[in-house]
C-alpha cells in the first residue's frame, strides 16, 4: 500500500505561481507512473500531468502545457507540480496519484488506472 500526501495548495491571484508537493510513503523508483489530477466543483476529475518514474516521459493536459511542470524530487519520495501563470480556471482540488507500470501516451489521464490517491490540496486562483 502506498500512501500519498499533498501539500502546497493555497489562494493566489491570476498570473501567480504555486508549487504542489506530494510525499509518498515509499521511495518511487522505476516502474511507477505518478501524476496530478484536479477536480473543480461540479466537474469531472481530469488529468493534469503525469510522469513515468525512471524513464522521464511526461504528459500534460493541453490546458496547462507551457505553464505547469511535473517533476520528481531528488528525494525519491517527492513529486512536484510547479504551476505558473495561474488562471481562475485552474481553481480546483488537486490530487496526487500513482500506479504500477508505465504511463501510457493514450491513457495517461485516465484516473481509473491509478491505484493510489492522496486526499487532495485546494488551489484557488482569483481574478
Amino acid at each position: 500500500q502506498v500512501e500519498l500526501v499533498e501539500s502546497g495548495g493555497g489562494s493566489v491571484q491570476a498570473g501567480g505561481s504555486l508549487r504542489l508537493s506530494c510525499t509518498t510513503s515509499i521511495n518511487m523508483y522505476s516502474g511507477y507512473c505518478m501524476g496530478w489530477f484536479r477536480q473543480a466543483p461540479g466537474k469531472e476529475r481530469e488529468g493534469v500531468a503525469t510522469i513515468w518514474i525512471g524513464f522521464g516521459n511526461k504528459y500534460y493536459a493541453d490546458s496547462v502545457k507551457g505553464r505547469f511542470t511535473i517533476s520528481q524530487g531528488n528525494a525519491k519520495n517527492k513529486l512536484y507540480l510547479q504551476m505558473n501563470s495561474l488562471k481562475p480556471e485552474d481553481t480546483a482540488m488537486y490530487y496526487c496519484a500513482a500506479h504500477h507500470g508505465a504511463c501510457s501516451s493514450d491513457s495517461w489521464s485516465r484516473s481509473s488506472r491509478f491505484s493510489y490517491w492522496g486526499q487532495g490540496t485546494q488551489v484557488t486562483v482569483s481574478s
